[in-house]
């Protein structure tokens, strides 16, 4: 045990462990710290030894001090007092390997010492707790498992009932069969007929379409004839107009003069406006100015209308 691949922990820390996870009632409380230092006490070590093989194995204590039935031993009432030991000795070999102790040794049960018994102790801990953890993991894995398993039986339940449906959904009833037989004879005469239909419409189709390339031939031909006699037409209207220059520069003089006199009513129209405009500011200007005129006869008056009313109190005053 030179090299360690676990923690080695304290003495309280051991203990309050497995008071908590290994013993039980009486042997909880009378396990203390003082079965493990200064020195450990081999009966309370055996006696802890015991209760984790109990927990692991489910060998009870009791049975360490009982011989097998199939080995034979002289005098077996000699071994009674050797046979709890070697039994727990033994089962302990085979386990504590899992803990990665591989050198226990009879001593280990006889005369424990402090170091190396926590060290034990400190293995099997740290072997409880991954047990624990790996038990918690599995119990939920298990519950899930149950869970699909259950999931799984409820659909092969469905399935089957499903199957069931379509198996009755299939099956004609015999009263019924008469009339899927007329039904399938009826189908039949239908698609034949639909059949027969639907070469007719391909044939009409084949027809119409021959028609169509027909009247399309004849129509481009009326067309190119028609083009033909209208061209005729218009050349015989060509010929038939007759140009006259003189009239059209008339037309023309008449235009440029009728652009004229509508230039000179522009202007003459653009002059009056701007003589109203003048008219108007000039206006204005009179309104603003007789407006001033009235506010000033207007103070002039109430002016005249207070020195009136200041003679009167003076004349009423000196009477």
């Amino acid at each position: 045990m030179a090299e360690l691949t676990f923690p080695v922990y304290s003495a309280d820390a051991l203990v309050n462990f497995f008071r908590v996870e290994v013993l039980t009632g009486q042997e909880a409380k009378h396990f203390s710290k003082s079965d493990l230092i200064p020195v450990p006490k081999p009966e309370s070590i055996q006696a802890l030894y015991m209760r984790v093989l109990h927990l692991l194995y489910r060998f009870r204590p009791e049975l360490h001090s009982m011989v097998p039935l199939l080995v034979n031993i002289a005098n077996p009432q000699y071994h009674e007092a050797t046979l709890a030991i070697t039994s727990v000795f033994m089962l302990m070999r085979k386990f504590l390997p899992i803990c990665l102790v591989h050198d226990f040794a009879l001593s280990d049960l006889l005369v424990p010492k402090k170091q190396r018994t926590l060290t034990i102790l400190s293995a099997i801990m740290n072997y409880l707790h991954f047990r624990k953890l790996k038990m918690d993991m599995i119990h939920e894995k298990t519950s899930k498992l149950r869970a699909d398993r259950d999931q799984l039986q409820a659909l092969h339940k469905g399935i089957s009932e499903a199957q069931k449906k379509i198996e009755t959904l299939n099956t004609i009833p015999p009263e019924q069969q008469v009339e899927a037989d007329e039904l399938a004879a009826s189908l039949s005469e239908l698609q034949t007929t639909t059949t027969h239909k639907f070469q007719e419409s391909n044939v009409t189709n084949e027809v119409i379409a021959e028609l169509k390339t027909k009247n399309a031939e004849k129509t481009q031909k009326l067309v190119k004839v028609d083009v033909s006699n209208l061209k005729e037409d218009v050349s015989k209207l060509r010929s038939q107009i007759v140009q006259s220059p003189e009239e059209l520069k008339s037309q023309m003089e008449r235009m440029r003069e009728n652009v004229k006199n509508i230039k000179c009513t522009i202007e003459d129209t653009d002059g009056r406006v701007v003589e109203l405009q003048s008219m108007m500011q000039s206006v204005t200007h009179t309104e603003a100015k007789l407006q001033q005129m009235f506010n000033l006869l207007q103070d002039l008056e109430s002016s005249m209308t207070n020195s009136k009313q200041r003679e009167q109190e003076r004349q009423s005053e000196m009477m």
